[in-house]
């Protein structure tokens, strides 16, 4: 028998999809877990991959050689708030930050913080945004 996860905040299937190991069910996400999982999914897609919605998710790797001047950190942090904006409306964007420590190894890190809409509960979500991503493989 299939157990119904009921969620006002919604609920969906985890990412990549998982199968449980004993009833062969799909994992699924609900709450918190599943605004932060889209958010990762959100952030990583390039639109024209989703067949059914070609305009979501965000161009972040277009901009991995860009040079990291002031007006670009400016342009990520819009073009982060402007996808959260029309794709997750389960949120309210607080700040999003940049910490670019870590910008001669290629790494920035963009730390978003949110309130979640229905609970007016804050959290944040931190996404690091590599370069070199895949170079140390063997």
């Amino acid at each position: 028998m299939s157990k119904i996860i009921k969620s006002f905040l919604g609920t969906g299937w985890s990412f990549p999809p998982a199968f449980g190991n004993r009833d062969g069910q799909v994992k699924m996400l609900s709450d918190v877990e599943d605004i932060q999982s889209s958010l990762e999914i959100l952030l990583t897609t390039r639109p024209g991959e989703r067949v059914m919605r070609p305009d979501y998710g965000c161009n972040l790797d277009e901009l991995l050689f860009e040079p990291l001047t002031t007006t670009f950190k400016t342009y990520i942090k819009d073009l982060v708030s402007t996808a959260i904006l029309y794709y997750e409306p389960r949120i309210e964007v607080n700040n999003i930050d940049l910490d670019d420590t870590g910008e001669l190894e290629g790494r920035i890190v963009i730390s978003i913080d949110y309130t979640v809409s229905a609970t007016n509960t804050r959290f944040n979500f931190v996404f690091p945004f590599y370069k070199k991503e895949g170079t140390d493989l063997r």
